[in-house]
């Protein structure tokens, strides 16, 4: 065993190793271009402390009972770097927080390289090289702080189990269960103090037996897969939700024509049912977006939505806008929609913000040309910059003596130079 006095003065060491089982009883600094490995496991007790602004290289377990942390003041901002490397697993545990800046996981222990058994937290860059985190329920969280990132996770490398996000940094939770990543991604919120929670799970055939009851529009549902995100407070939900379909993971039964049919849905848990969060699709991608803002957190995975309620002579939507003045796409251009006069159209830009809102769309020259309009909407006296933004159209249909109400989302492109 090394004493925390001979494990101080090797830390102080430019470009120096300390080897051996790596208890510390007092404090513990590493400096800036300082380089610290352990091969045997290292523990910090109650009462002790490490900071670590230099590199420190973690072969086995690591355990923390005191304040493990790194020292962000002047140029010390961006220093600090923890690998965690071995040809074994590697616990982490503890009774206390453990603070990271920069975090590397490498490790190539098949299954599960890492079991997260205590709470940690993340400043900087986490890389995802090799190795499968798993986060032992109820006893551990990986959160990420404001600004941290999350790089280039895998299915060989990535979160088993919750992610924490917070700030107001867009998103993509490093999530996967079974082998496989399947990350779910959210827009920026508009807070600082804003954190939401993100989780995948695969081949849970519990979940959807007590969970299959579904609103009337949603044809298929894919009881194969699903995702949590949540939020920590009770606010009003200001995101849009991004995830991805896999032809391992997801049920084929609901991948025949994704860009015709395919939407995200939610479980509502006061209403006991899935709904329709509406669906943007990126078919070369795999990818799909919600259109809005979501109307709830919680559980959510993927489905088909019914189609043969349209009638002949359906709306045709001109997705691009080109607001100058010559007459060609001056406006956000809906064929047929005068036949369908019972309709609201909603359109957000790519935070979910709504930038105009409208009923009846083009029946008194209310239509989108660039400016925002509505309530609850931007200043109308500029233009909005060019850019992709998203649209709701909702309308009503009559066929065979029923009346139905059929909404289409999608993107939109603005051009205002």
């Amino acid at each position: 065993m090394i004493n925390h006095k001979i494990l101080l003065c090797t830390c102080f060491l430019t470009g120096g190793f300390a080897f051996g089982q790596t208890v510390n009883y007092g404090g513990l600094y590493i400096m800036p271009n300082t380089e610290m490995a352990t091969l045997f496991p290292m523990e910090n007790k109650e009462n002790a402390t490490v900071f670590n602004n230099g590199t420190l290289y973690v072969y086995r377990d690591l355990t923390n009972d005191g304040l493990f942390d790194f020292r962000e003041d002047g140029k010390l901002k961006n220093s600090g770097k923890t690998i965690f490397t071995s040809n074994q697993q590697q616990a982490i545990k503890g009774s206390q927080l453990i603070r990271f800046n920069n975090l590397e996981l490498n490790n190539a222990t098949a299954e599960s390289a890492f079991l997260l058994q205590n709470d940690i937290a993340a400043k900087g860059e986490v890389d995802f090289l090799d190795g499968i985190v798993t986060v032992e329920e109820g006893k551990a969280s990986f959160a990420f702080l404001k600004g941290a990132k999350a790089n280039n996770p895998t299915d060989a490398s990535h979160v088993d189990g919750t992610v924490d996000k917070e700030g107001k940094e867009a998103f993509s939770f490093p999530i996967g269960n079974k082998g496989y990543h399947r990350p779910a991604y959210i827009t920026a919120p508009e807070k600082d103090t804003e954190v939401y929670v993100g989780a995948y799970k695969y081949d849970d055939k519990t979940f959807f037996n007590e969970r299959s009851n579904a609103a009337g529009v949603i044809n298929t549902l894919n009881t194969t897969e699903y995702w949590y995100v949540d939020k920590g407070s009770k606010e009003e939900k200001n995101v849009i939700l991004e995830l991805t379909w896999d032809d391992r993971t997801t049920s084929p039964a609901v991948l025949a024509t994704p860009e015709k049919d395919l939407h995200i849905v939610r479980w509502d848990e006061d209403k006991k049912i899935w709904v329709d969060e509406g669906g943007i699709v990126d078919v070369s991608a795999r990818r799909i977006s919600t259109p809005t803002t979501v109307k709830g957190l919680g559980y959510f995975t993927l489905a088909t939505v019914k189609t043969d309620w349209l009638l002949e002579g359906d709306v045709v939507i001109y997705n691009i806008v080109s607001a100058d003045g010559d007459g060609v796409n001056d406006y956000f251009f809906i064929d047929n929609i005068n036949r369908f006069p019972n309709n609201s159209v909603q359109i957000f830009n790519r935070w979910g913000a709504k930038v105009f809102e409208t009923k009846n769309y083009d029946s008194n020259g209310n239509v989108f040309d660039g400016y925002s309009k509505g309530k609850m909407t931007f200043n109308d006296s500029e233009k909005l910059p060019s850019g992709t933004y998203y649209y709701v159209l909702v309308y009503e249909v009559e066929k065979e003596g029923v009346t139905r109400t059929i909404k289409k989302a999608g993107y939109l492109h603005l051009e205002t130079k």
